[in-house]
């Protein structure tokens, strides 16, 4: 009777508690906890070096971090010297020569590094005297060697050159011309020019001005007790001298009046880069700085926002789609950007400002801001596992004048933001109606299409508007181009001469040599290609008989027809001449700079409407480039002659599958000479 007694009490209690209970929606989560951060030490020097100590035994190591706080800088003609100035600070110094610096940093497993800003080392707790004499010994004893100079000058040129052709390089320099303008720090583009005219005075003047102790701060993280690191910095640090260090104001940048359309034409593009951006104000220390950062989350800041789910979940236009709202105490930007498929180009700008404009309009739901405090609140605690966080967090306290308690309450500061805060957000940080709309892609496939979201504007891949150049002979055609390039290179019954060609290009990919071997055969239609990497052969491809068939790895396939007549359109040795019996429509498309001249730009179309676009000099007639979505773009820089025909021996090629141009040189090349069997197959 006890027993059943019981059984029956338990299911009365179970009935009242799910009555009590509506398991119909998760529990309201409990209020966010104040972070225990952990004791941060500080002090100062006499010379004005802040300095911050964390101390973590849990490994024996330890690293410092010097920040030099100084206002943006604005180089100028000299742009790219601050990109240039870490590299030089590492090059050696008066007591050491760069090779013997790097030999002790690795001798004791450390590093070293330096950029503009900065100076970081880290290394085991017994060589903490070494790294720190060796940081100290770059700080101020920087050598700047000039050939250390002239060699990252040419790095830096090779880079911009790679950079030229990178679609996503391209759209970052023109969101940031337009968001801030050339003539601001955050705004202004590097060039062969500005790198070329920077000098060792320059590297010099930049150091001598700006690293001084008075705006400088110095984390140390690790296996050392306060009173231990306050020694080592007194020690290493206090002959550091300080000196009044120029302030900089720039103006303000300001949204567009209405939306625009900024357009950068890459013909061999298959995607477009978009990306809706404008420029605002927001910092650390903004009483919004929280709520931005939920309402960026809603819209683009993860897999499960609006962007991401419209574009890539819903509508298969895209791998990703994201935003950005940024922090900065001088000035930011807001940013939405999805790499998109060429065709899907304005559908995905027209639903990337929907959800732009629905935001601002309608808000977020509740469940959306609970989802961005989740994960916005376990970023922040995971980034919690770094010790080094700790020593950022103390100097971002001091360098932006944030509340002692701000990162303790982050969480706090984050989980108290309302839905009717972030709403407001929205409408007053959102701004549909004043957008740079950039897009990096084919003009002649979107530039109508983009017209209906503003005015286009068509743009330089280095961010500067694009001149249009007019065409001057309105009686000029494509079929006069072609002949006038025939006739630069030595005629077309010269040209029509040449029925063979075998031709040797050599490069290097990071110091891996890479010969390509070539066969052209005019009269027989056939056309082989090689490629040997370190003596061995990666790839080769056989066009012949009307069929195109591609080997690599062990493996050989044949192409389908359209592919053999994609790759058909730049089979001979002088396509030129066979366009028109091919069956090509050639339309001349106006006059573009390439590479600071201008050319004419045809566009042929073979039957099945692959595109292959060609740039010939105005001023020579010579073919100075070409661009496909197959093969990417190459570039042609030197011609030499050959039984009376001009041919070119030095040549840029730009792949969509490689991050960077291969500098081909021409080593051998034979016209008309009989081939073997081992030629053509």
């Amino acid at each position: 009777m006890k027993k059943l007694l019981l059984v029956l009490l338990s299911a009365v209690l179970v009935q009242i508690g799910e009555a009590q209970v509506d398991r119909s929606s998760f529990p309201a989560p409990g209020p966010a906890p104040e972070i225990k951060l952990g004791d941060v030490a500080s002090f100062a020097l006499p010379n004005g070096l802040k300095v911050f100590v964390v101390e973590n035994r849990k490994l024996p190591r330890i690293a410092l971090s010097l920040v030099v706080d100084r206002d943006p800088v604005l180089q100028g003609d000299k742009a790219g010297l601050l990109d240039l100035y870490g590299d030089m600070m590492m090059g050696g110094t008066t007591t050491r020569t760069k090779d013997q610096l790097d030999e002790e940093v690795d001798f004791i497993g450390a590093s070293l590094s330096a950029t503009s800003t900065s100076l970081f080392a880290s290394a085991l707790t017994k060589n903490r005297d070494k790294i720190v004499e060796l940081m100290v010994d770059v700080l101020y004893n920087p050598e700047f060697p000039e050939s250390e100079l002239e060699k990252l000058k040419k790095q830096a040129i090779s880079g911009l050159a790679a950079s030229k052709d990178d679609p996503n390089a391209i759209s970052a320099r023109l969101t940031s011309a337009l968001n801030f303008g050339k003539d601001h720090p955050y705004g202004e583009t590097n060039s062969e020019a500005t790198i070329n005219h920077i000098d060792l005075e320059d590297i010099k003047t930049y150091y001598q001005t700006y690293f001084k102790p008075n705006i400088s701060y110095l984390a140390i993280v690790g296996d050392i007790s306060p009173a231990e690191a306050e020694e080592l910095v007194k020690k290493h640090f206090s002959g550091w001298e300080g000196s009044q260090v120029p302030k900089h104001t720039y103006p303000k940048p300001s949204v567009p009046e209405a939306n625009r359309v900024a357009l950068v034409d890459r013909s061999s593009a298959v995607q477009t880069v978009v990306n809706i951006t404008y420029p605002l104000e927001m910092s650390l220390s903004h009483p919004d700085f929280f709520m931005t950062r939920l309402l960026n989350y809603a819209l683009g800041g993860g897999s499960s926002s609006r962007l991401f789910m419209n574009l890539r979940e819903d509508k298969g236009y895209t791998y990703g789609a994201y935003s950005s709202i940024g922090s900065d105490r001088l000035v930011t930007s807001f940013s939405a950007r999805a790499s998109v498929k060429q065709t899907a180009t304005d559908s995905a700008i027209h639903e990337m400002i929907y959800e732009i404009r629905n935001l601002a309009e309608n808000g977020v739901t509740e469940e959306e801001l609970q989802a961005a405090k989740a994960n916005l609140g376990g970023s922040f605690g995971r980034s919690l596992e770094s010790p080094s966080t700790i020593a950022s967090f103390a100097i971002n306290t001091e360098r932006y004048c944030l509340p002692a308690d701000f990162y303790a309450t982050y969480l706090q500061k984050l989980n108290s933001v309302t839905v009717d805060q972030v709403n407001e957000g929205g409408k007053k940080y959102l701004k549909p109606e004043n957008l740079h709309i950039t897009a990096v892609g084919n003009a002649r496939e979107i530039e109508e299409k983009l017209k209906v979201f503003g005015e286009v504007t068509r743009y330089t891949n280095m961010g500067d508007v694009e001149v249009k150049i007019e065409l001057g002979d309105a009686s000029l055609d494509a079929s006069g181009v072609l002949a006038a390039y025939l006739e630069a290179i030595g005629g077309a019954s010269a040209a029509e001469g040449i029925h063979t060609v075998k031709m040797e290009m050599y490069t290097e990919i990071q110091g891996m040599p890479i010969t390509m071997f070539t066969v052209q055969d005019t009269q027989n239609e056939v056309m082989t290609q090689r490629v040997v990497m370190a003596g061995n052969e990666v790839s080769k491809t056989v066009l012949k008989d009307g069929k195109a068939t591609v080997s690599a790895m062990g493996q050989s396939q044949s192409l389908p027809d359209e592919q053999f007549e994609y790759l058909k359109m730049s089979m001979w040795a002088i396509p030129e001449l066979f366009y028109e019996t091919m069956g090509y429509t050639i339309v001349l498309d106006g006059v573009k700079e390439v590479d600071g001249e201008p050319a004419y730009r045809l566009v042929i179309t073979n039957p099945t409407g692959a595109e292959l676009v060609n740039y010939y000099s105005v001023s020579t007639g010579l073919k100075v480039r070409s661009e496909d979505s197959l093969s990417g773009e190459t570039t042609y820089k030197d011609y030499k002659s050959y039984e009376g025909v001009l041919l070119p021996v030095a040549i840029s090629v730009q792949s969509p599958s490689i991050p960077m141009p291969l500098e081909f040189e021409v080593k051998d090349l034979q016209v008309n000479q009989a081939l073997s069997d081992s030629d053509v197959n």
